[in-house]
């Protein structure tokens, strides 16, 4: 059965978890009013099934009745693309003004929910069909169209000319880490093989109260060359900007899986000291970093026109990315 039956909103919580100065451990119920969460990071697995064998000649998780939110995970050998067991397809984050996702899988993509009100709403994603979330609702949609790239601040490795995305890894473990001030998602992979090599990888993707940007921290267990991040190429001219530390790159458009596609930018920031080349990859806008085995640091964002209250032009989206490049040429810092 590959849908999950439709679970209760009313029955989900979202939990602001306490960091080391905070008092109380808020727990609020999806359908009141949300005052004490900012962010929200979220990782839920289907309940109830069992694995067995799919058409598509690998596990799939049958007969699901309901999805449980999990602080951690270690994932399952079987688990793959479209396994019906994780909801979504990997874990969220969000603040109030827009929503992401990262495919824990091969795949190991990040898309864009975009959203139309100012709430936070990823408790209710996918629990009305495994994926409703690409059509239009209330609460907005998914808007990217990932493909084969890495989506939108993704992580590989670039051989041959070819992004080499998680195929062969020994294991995924996946933490969720709710505090006052920002919600993370860490991911620890073990043994991810990629041409002739094979590390071990740690990366952080935190979002903020404000503002759309994600910020993303990986660190290999090696120095190894290739290792990138990019923006998904939807025939959509690339802009880019230096400063004498930083520097971004960024496509504005028509590039949504919005009917009729509507404007959307993505932007990626990145040290210049860290980064070894900029370039167009086959499916990707690549950012490619230097080897080392020290935490690469870069952020990045999309914005979408029909966000309450948002950015809707080319121009004011350029402005904005540029506030951000100022700010980080001064502080290293978006926030």
């Amino acid at each position: 059965m590959r849908k999950i039956a439709v679970l209760s909103v009313a029955l989900l919580c979202l939990f602001s978890c306490k960091d080391k100065q905070s008092k109380t451990n808020t727990n609020t119920t999806v359908g009141e009013e949300i005052t004490e969460v900012k962010t929200y990071a979220e990782l839920s697995i289907a309940q109830g099934g069992e694995w067995k064998d799919g058409p598509r000649g690998h596990k799939e998780y049958s007969n699901g009745t309901s999805f449980k939110n999990v602080n951690s995970l270690q994932v399952p050998q079987e688990h793959t693309d479209h396994t019906w067991f994780l909801r979504y397809e990997g874990p969220g984050w969000e603040n109030s003004q827009i929503g992401y996702r990262l495919y824990l899988d091969w795949r190991n993509a990040i898309d864009i929910y975009g959203k139309k009100v100012d709430s936070l709403v990823l408790p209710y994603v996918g629990q009305d069909g495994f994926d409703s979330y690409h059509e239009p609702a209330d609460w907005g949609q998914d808007i990217l169209k990932a493909g084969k790239s890495m989506g939108i601040g993704g992580y590989g490795r670039i051989v041959a000319d070819t992004v080499v995305h998680f195929q062969s890894v020994k294991s995924t473990f996946a933490k969720m880490e709710n505090l006052n001030a920002s919600s993370s998602v860490n991911i620890e992979y073990k043994g991810w093989e990629s041409g002739d090599e094979s590390i071990d990888l740690t990366t952080k993707l935190t979002i903020y109260p404000e503002d759309r940007f994600t910020k993303a921290e990986l660190t290999p267990s090696k120095a190894i060359p290739g290792i990138c991040t990019g923006i998904v190429k939807h025939g959509i001219k690339l802009q880019k900007k230096e400063g004498s530390k930083w520097a971004y790159i960024s496509t504005y458009g028509k590039q949504t899986l919005a009917s009729p596609p509507d404007n959307l930018g993505m932007a990626l920031f990145y040290k210049l000291d860290e980064v070894a080349e900029q370039k167009e990859g086959i499916d990707d806008y690549l950012v490619v970093f230097k080897p080392a085995n020290k935490t690469l640091t870069y952020y990045f964002l999309g914005a979408w026109e029909q966000e309450k209250n948002g950015i809707k032009t080319e121009e004011a989206f350029i402005g904005d990315l540029n506030k951000k490049l100022e700010s980080l040429e001064k502080t290293n810092s978006i926030n």
